[in-house]
Protein backbone atom coordinates (compact mmCIF):
# COMPACT_ATOMS: atom_id res chain seq x y z
CA UNK A 1 0.00 0.00 0.00
CA UNK A 2 1.51 3.51 -0.77
CA UNK A 3 0.80 6.21 1.30
CA UNK A 4 0.16 9.79 0.41
CA UNK A 5 -0.08 12.79 2.47
CA UNK A 6 -1.39 16.33 2.08
CA UNK A 7 -0.82 18.97 4.44
CA UNK A 8 -2.87 22.04 4.15
CA UNK A 9 -0.78 24.74 4.89
CA UNK A 10 -2.86 28.15 5.05
CA UNK A 11 -2.30 31.07 3.77
CA UNK A 12 0.76 29.23 1.91
CA UNK A 13 -1.34 26.44 -0.01
CA UNK A 14 -0.79 22.63 -0.08
CA UNK A 15 1.83 20.20 -0.39
CA UNK A 16 3.45 20.44 -3.67
CA UNK A 17 0.99 23.34 -4.43
CA UNK A 18 2.00 26.71 -3.04
CA UNK A 19 -0.15 29.73 -3.66
CA UNK A 20 1.45 31.99 -6.26
CA UNK A 21 2.39 28.75 -8.52
CA UNK A 22 2.49 29.27 -12.23
CA UNK A 23 -0.66 27.96 -13.70
CA UNK A 24 1.65 25.64 -16.37
CA UNK A 25 2.97 24.43 -13.13
CA UNK A 26 -0.08 23.36 -11.17
CA UNK A 27 -1.08 21.74 -14.49
CA UNK A 28 2.53 19.94 -14.51
CA UNK A 29 2.18 18.72 -10.79
CA UNK A 30 -1.64 17.82 -10.66
CA UNK A 31 -0.67 15.59 -13.90
CA UNK A 32 1.48 13.49 -10.85
CA UNK A 33 -1.53 13.05 -9.06
CA UNK A 34 -3.92 11.92 -12.45
CA UNK A 35 -6.08 12.97 -14.92
CA UNK A 36 -6.38 16.94 -15.12
CA UNK A 37 -9.04 18.97 -16.86
CA UNK A 38 -8.94 22.67 -17.23
CA UNK A 39 -11.98 25.04 -17.05
CA UNK A 40 -12.00 28.39 -18.23
CA UNK A 41 -8.07 28.10 -19.55
CA UNK A 42 -6.75 31.29 -19.22
CA UNK A 43 -9.33 32.89 -18.22
CA UNK A 44 -9.28 36.80 -16.43
CA UNK A 45 -12.66 36.55 -15.09
CA UNK A 46 -13.10 37.00 -11.49
CA UNK A 47 -16.56 35.27 -11.92
CA UNK A 48 -15.38 32.65 -14.07
CA UNK A 49 -11.75 31.77 -13.00
CA UNK A 50 -9.73 29.42 -14.45
CA UNK A 51 -9.50 26.20 -12.72
CA UNK A 52 -7.58 23.39 -12.82
CA UNK A 53 -9.30 19.81 -12.08
CA UNK A 54 -6.70 16.74 -10.38
CA UNK A 55 -9.13 13.51 -11.08
CA UNK A 56 -7.19 10.76 -8.76
CA UNK A 57 -8.89 7.12 -9.06
CA UNK A 58 -9.06 8.30 -4.89
CA UNK A 59 -9.97 12.22 -4.47
CA UNK A 60 -10.10 14.80 -6.47
CA UNK A 61 -8.30 18.91 -6.03
CA UNK A 62 -9.36 22.06 -7.50
CA UNK A 63 -7.22 24.47 -8.47
CA UNK A 64 -8.19 28.20 -8.46
CA UNK A 65 -6.21 29.93 -11.18
CA UNK A 66 -6.45 33.81 -10.26
CA UNK A 67 -6.60 36.05 -13.52
CA UNK A 68 -5.67 32.69 -15.50
CA UNK A 69 -1.85 33.15 -14.16
CA UNK A 70 -1.12 31.75 -10.52
CA UNK A 71 -3.31 29.23 -7.97
CA UNK A 72 -5.17 31.08 -5.72
CA UNK A 73 -6.72 28.39 -3.62
CA UNK A 74 -6.61 24.61 -3.27
CA UNK A 75 -10.04 22.59 -2.72
CA UNK A 76 -9.05 18.95 -1.61
CA UNK A 77 -12.43 16.90 -1.67
CA UNK A 78 -12.37 13.71 1.00
CA UNK A 79 -10.61 10.46 -0.10
CA UNK A 80 -12.52 7.44 -1.14
CA UNK A 81 -11.23 4.18 0.19
CA UNK A 82 -9.23 2.36 -2.42
CA UNK A 83 -5.19 0.93 -2.40
CA UNK A 84 -3.50 4.22 -1.35
CA UNK A 85 -3.64 5.45 2.28
CA UNK A 86 -4.39 9.25 1.84
CA UNK A 87 -4.65 11.63 4.74
CA UNK A 88 -5.01 15.34 4.58
CA UNK A 89 -4.26 17.15 7.37
CA UNK A 90 -4.20 20.51 9.56
CA UNK A 91 -1.64 21.21 12.08
CA UNK A 92 -1.37 17.17 12.89
CA UNK A 93 -5.26 16.77 12.35
CA UNK A 94 -6.70 14.37 10.25
CA UNK A 95 -9.01 16.72 8.48
CA UNK A 96 -11.46 13.37 6.42
CA UNK A 97 -10.98 11.29 9.49
CA UNK A 98 -11.86 13.18 12.35
CA UNK A 99 -15.72 13.69 13.20
CA UNK A 100 -17.41 16.89 11.79
CA UNK A 101 -18.10 18.34 15.26
CA UNK A 102 -15.03 17.36 16.84
CA UNK A 103 -12.68 18.90 14.06
CA UNK A 104 -14.53 21.96 14.81
CA UNK A 105 -13.82 21.77 18.31
CA UNK A 106 -10.20 21.07 18.16
CA UNK A 107 -9.85 24.05 15.82
CA UNK A 108 -11.13 26.34 18.32
CA UNK A 109 -8.58 24.83 20.47
CA UNK A 110 -6.28 25.72 18.65
CA UNK A 111 -7.40 29.51 19.25
CA UNK A 112 -8.98 30.03 15.41
CA UNK A 113 -11.96 31.87 15.31
CA UNK A 114 -14.31 29.82 13.04
CA UNK A 115 -17.64 31.70 11.05
CA UNK A 116 -20.31 29.40 10.48
CA UNK A 117 -21.43 31.06 6.59
CA UNK A 118 -24.27 28.31 6.39
CA UNK A 119 -25.20 25.40 7.75
CA UNK A 120 -22.85 23.32 6.19
CA UNK A 121 -20.18 25.49 5.82
CA UNK A 122 -17.21 27.32 7.77
CA UNK A 123 -14.65 29.26 7.61
CA UNK A 124 -11.70 30.43 9.35
CA UNK A 125 -10.36 34.12 8.42
CA UNK A 126 -7.51 35.66 8.16
CA UNK A 127 -5.91 32.28 7.76
CA UNK A 128 -8.17 30.81 5.11
CA UNK A 129 -9.37 27.68 5.67
CA UNK A 130 -12.72 26.42 4.53
CA UNK A 131 -14.90 23.42 5.51
CA UNK A 132 -18.00 22.05 4.34
CA UNK A 133 -19.83 18.91 5.08
CA UNK A 134 -21.85 19.28 2.29
CA UNK A 135 -21.72 15.78 -0.13
CA UNK A 136 -23.26 15.11 -3.07
CA UNK A 137 -23.99 11.30 -2.67
CA UNK A 138 -24.85 9.37 0.55
CA UNK A 139 -22.57 9.17 3.74
CA UNK A 140 -22.68 8.37 7.36
CA UNK A 141 -24.35 10.56 9.13
CA UNK A 142 -23.81 12.33 12.33
CA UNK A 143 -26.19 13.03 15.29
CA UNK A 144 -27.10 16.38 14.11
CA UNK A 145 -28.68 14.20 11.02
CA UNK A 146 -25.67 16.44 8.34
CA UNK A 147 -22.71 14.34 7.27
CA UNK A 148 -20.28 12.79 10.09
CA UNK A 149 -17.04 13.94 8.28
CA UNK A 150 -16.52 17.17 6.30
CA UNK A 151 -16.43 16.27 2.33
CA UNK A 152 -14.00 19.11 0.97
CA UNK A 153 -12.03 21.66 2.59
CA UNK A 154 -10.22 24.96 0.77
CA UNK A 155 -6.97 26.61 1.34
CA UNK A 156 -6.42 30.08 0.21
CA UNK A 157 -5.09 33.10 0.92
CA UNK A 158 -5.35 35.33 3.66
CA UNK A 159 -8.32 37.43 2.50
CA UNK A 160 -9.90 34.75 1.10
CA UNK A 161 -12.55 34.61 3.43
CA UNK A 162 -12.27 38.40 4.80
CA UNK A 163 -15.25 39.58 2.91
CA UNK A 164 -17.43 37.41 5.14
CA UNK A 165 -16.07 39.42 8.60
CA UNK A 166 -18.20 42.31 7.18
CA UNK A 167 -21.54 40.84 7.20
Amino acid sequence: MTVMDIELDPPNGITGFPLGMPAEEVKAAAAQLGQVKVTNEGSTSAFRPMKVLALHPQFEIVFHIERGKTLRAAEVWIPQPGPEQITVSFRGIDVFRTPALQLLEQLEGLGLTLLQVEPNHWTVPKLSLGLTRTAGHEVPLDTDGEPKYFQAVLTGPTDYYDFLLNQ
